[in-house]
C-alpha cells in the first residue's frame, strides 16, 4: 500500500524563514493598496509633490515588516539602507523629514475604512485560493499597552496625551500537580485586539479594536456578527470555534450552534456553588454528570462508580450519547440486566447548554480541537515580535487601529504572495486533496 501525503499549499513557517527585502516585497507587490493611493492623491490634489504618496506607503509597510518600533527608527534605516530606499520608491528624493510622515498618517487616520476594506479583500482573496481556509476558527484578545501609563485628569485630546485608553484585568487561575491552587492576574492601561484566526492556518480572519476594559463575550457577539455579514461564505464552511474560559457564556455557545451550525470549542468555568461535586441527570436513577461534562454511572448493586464513553454527537436528535462502560471496555457488572442505561444514553444537549455541546467536552475529539486554539495565541505572539506591539510609541484608539490594522493586512498580504508564488505551476490542483491509499501494482 502507498500512501499519498495530505499537501498544504501554506504554513507560516515558509514566511518567518525569508529575508526582510523578500518579506517587503510580497507585501507591496500583494497589497490591494489601488483604492488607498487613489483616495490620498485625490486629497493632494494639486499640491506638492516632493514625497510621492506610495513611496509614503510603502516605507510605512517597511516600518511594520522592519520592526521599527518609531518613524525616527525607520528614518534612520531608510537613510543608511539604499537598497530599502530604492524599494520603497524613493528613487532621487532624499528620506522624508518627520514632520511629512506626521502628516501622511494623520491622512491614514482619516482613510481608516479603506485600510479595513483592504483587510476584508485579502481575507476574500485567500478564502478562494484556500478553499478550507475559515473551517476552523479560534479567537482571543489581546492586551496592547498605551504609550500613556495612566489616565490624563485633562480630556481634551491634542494629538499627543491619550485620552481614550483605560484599565483592564485579566485572571488567570488553575491546579498545581500538588493539587494546590495559583492564580495570576495581570493589569494594563490601554487597549485590547479582539482577534479571530484560521486555527490551521494560523492567519487572521476578523478583528476590533476595543478599550481595555471592554468585555471579550460581548466583543465575540459584534465579531461573530460582522464575520457573517462581510464573509459569510466563511460562516458557511466554518465547523468550530474554539476558545478559552474568557469566552464561556450560554449565550455565545448556543448562538454559535442553533444560528451559524458551528460546533464551540470553548473551555468552561466551575459555576457551581457549595462544592457540588456532580449532579443527578434527569430521569435516569444512576446516572450524574459533573460540570466539565464527564457523565459517569453507578452500579445498583456495588454502588461502584464509572464514567460512560462518548459515543458521538446526534445532529438530527441535538442530543449527546453515552455507552455503557461494562459493554465497552469488557468490565464486569453485576446490575447489567437491570440497569436501564445498558444499551447506552441519550441526553439532550438543552440540559445544560454550557455543559453539554455538539461535541462532547469528555470525548479525545473535543480536546483536539482545543488544543487548535494555540494559533490564535501565536499570532498574537507575532504581531508582538515581528510587527513592533511589544515595543511601541502608540497613543489614542485611532492610531491603535490603524496600526492594527496595517500590521495584519501585511500579514495576509504575506501568506497571499507566498501562496500564489507557491501554487505558480500547480495552478490545476487549487484544492487541498485529502488522504487517501492506492493499491500498489502487485495487487
Amino acid at each position: 500500500m502507498s500512501i499519498i501525503p495530505q499537501q498544504t499549499f501554506f504554513v507560516w513557517d515558509e514566511i518567518e524563514n525569508l529575508g526582510d527585502l523578500e518579506r517587503l516585497r510580497l507585501v507591496i507587490e500583494y497589497m490591494p493598496d489601488e483604492e488607498l493611493m487613489q483616495t490620498l492623491e485625490k486629497q493632494r490634489g494639486k499640491g506638492r509633490d516632493d514625497y510621492p504618496v506610495r513611496a509614503m506607503w510603502n516605507s510605512i509597510l517597511a516600518g511594520v515588516v522592519y520592526q521599527h518600533p518609531s518613524i525616527e527608527s525607520l528614518r534612520r534605516e531608510l537613510s543608511r539602507n539604499g537598497q530599502l530606499r530604492l524599494m520603497c520608491g524613493f528613487y532621487e528624493t532624499p528620506v522624508p523629514p518627520a514632520w511629512v510622515y506626521t502628516r501622511f498618517l494623520k491622512k491614514l487616520f482619516v482613510n481608516e475604512e479603506i485600510i479595513e476594506k483592504m483587510f476584508n479583500q485579502l481575507v476574500r482573496e485567500i478564502s478562494k485560493i484556500l478553499p478550507d481556509y475559515g473551517k476552523d476558527l479560534a479567537i482571543d484578545s489581546k492586551a496592547i499597552e498605551s504609550l500613556a501609563k495612566h489616565e490624563n485628569k485633562n480630556k481634551k485630546p491634542d494629538g499627543r496625551r491619550d485620552t481614550e485608553a483605560d484599565w483592564g484585568r485579566k485572571e488567570y487561575r488553575g491546579q498545581r500537580q500538588d493539587g494546590t491552587m495559583w492564580e495570576k492576574i495581570v493589569k494594563w492601561f490601554g487597549y485590547k485586539l479582539h482577534l479571530i484566526v484560521d486555527s490551521n492556518y494560523e492567519l487572521p480572519v476578523a478583528y476590533c479594536v476595543t478599550t481595555a476594559s471592554q468585555s471579550d463575550v460581548k466583543q465575540a457577539h459584534k465579531l461573530i456578527e460582522k464575520l457573517n455579514k462581510e464573509h459569510r461564505e466563511i460562516i458557511q464552511r466554518c465547523e468550530t470555534l474554539q476558545a478559552d474560559k474568557a469566552y464561556d457564556d450560554t449565550k455565545l455557545i448556543t448562538e454559535l450552534w442553533d444560528t451559524y451550525k458551528i460546533k464551540p470549542v470553548i473551555d468552561i468555568r466551575n459555576m457551581w456553588k457549595d462544592s457540588e461535586e456532580t449532579r443527578q441527570l434527569e430521569g435516569k436513577e444512576n446516572i450524574v454528570y459533573d460540570y466539565k461534562g464527564e457523565v459517569y454511572c453507578y452500579c445498583l448493586k456495588t454502588g461502584k462508580k464509572r464514567q460512560m464513553p462518548s459515543g458521538g454527537f446526534e445532529r438530527d436528535r441535538n442530543t449527546i450519547r453515552k455507552l455503557c462502560p461494562a459493554k465497552q471496555y469488557g468490565i464486569e457488572c453485576k446490575c447489567m440486566e437491570e440497569c436501564k442505561a445498558k444499551n447506552g444514553i441519550r441526553i439532550p444537549i438543552k440540559t445544560d447548554r454550557r455543559i453539554f455541546t455538539p461535541i462532547d467536552r469528555s470525548s479525545y475529539k473535543w480536546g483536539r480541537y482545543y488544543k487548535k486554539r494555540t494559533a490564535v495565541e501565536r499570532v498574537n505572539s507575532r504581531l508582538d515580535e515581528s510587527f513592533g506591539f511589544e515595543k511601541h510609541y502608540i497613543r489614542g484608539k485611532k492610531k491603535m487601529e490603524i496600526k492594527c490594522g496595517i500590521a495584519l493586512c501585511i500579514m495576509l498580504a504575506m501568506a497571499l504572495g507566498r501562496i500564489k508564488e507557491k501554487q505558480a505551476g500547480e495552478m490545476r490542483s487549487l484544492i487541498k486533496p485529502v488522504q487517501r491509499k492506492e493499491k500498489s501494482a502487485a495487487a
